[in-house]
């Protein structure tokens, strides 16, 4: 793959197959297949309403499938020529219905990043930088000022990075803000 073979789409219903196509095939989570019921639908979900751990792929499935609709899921699919070999989930925060626990004073103006699924071939060859920068832009360009994600800092394996490894987010100008107890730090970068 080279640079000129990727490019990246905010996921919409015209894109929707396109998620649908990588979500639902084997390459996506051929090293993490516990994982492929998710449909990106975790942060979606209020956690003190919804049983996540009892939730199937044919639920989440529907709900990605709804959301995207009623224009309340967000997110970035690149593509190498017309192949999703990546994804990215960025929405502004107030849609991010697990995060309402952590109430921030300007959320209106927060997009958070939540998510990072890189088809294991396609690893280490820019794609999930280049979904970074297009989440940025994208969050930007609905005006949030700030954009937050969650790394964890000892992540080991790629499964665990899937919230996007620390370096990615610093070497994009994104700072640590405050460290948490669960292995995970907030990292935040003004759009």
């Amino acid at each position: 793959m080279n640079a000129s073979t990727l490019s990246v789409k905010s996921l919409s219903l015209d894109t929707l197959p396109l998620f649908l196509r990588f979500f639902d095939g084997d390459e996506a989570f051929s090293d993490n297949a516990q994982w492929s019921f998710c449909y990106c639908q975790c942060f979606y979900e209020d956690h003190n309403l919804v049983k996540w751990s009892q939730r199937t792929a044919q639920e989440n499935r529907a709900l990605a499938c709804s959301r995207v609709r009623s224009g309340l899921m967000q997110g970035y699919v690149a593509l190498e020529g017309v192949k999703p070999v990546g994804w990215c989930g960025a929405a502004p925060r107030r849609l991010l219905h697990a995060l309402d626990d952590e109430a921030l004073p300007n959320d209106e103006a927060v997009g958070t990043v939540v998510c990072f699924l890189v088809a294991p071939r396609h690893r280490g060859k820019g794609v999930a930088k280049t979904l970074l920068q297009a989440a940025c832009a994208g969050l930007r360009g609905q005006g949030m000022t700030i954009a937050e994600a969650y790394p964890r800092v000892n992540a080991k394996t790629p499964a665990e990075n899937h919230f996007g490894p620390l370096s990615l987010y610093l070497s994009a100008g994104f700072a640590i803000h405050r460290k948490d107890t669960d292995g995970s730090v907030r990292v935040l970068r003004k759009l």
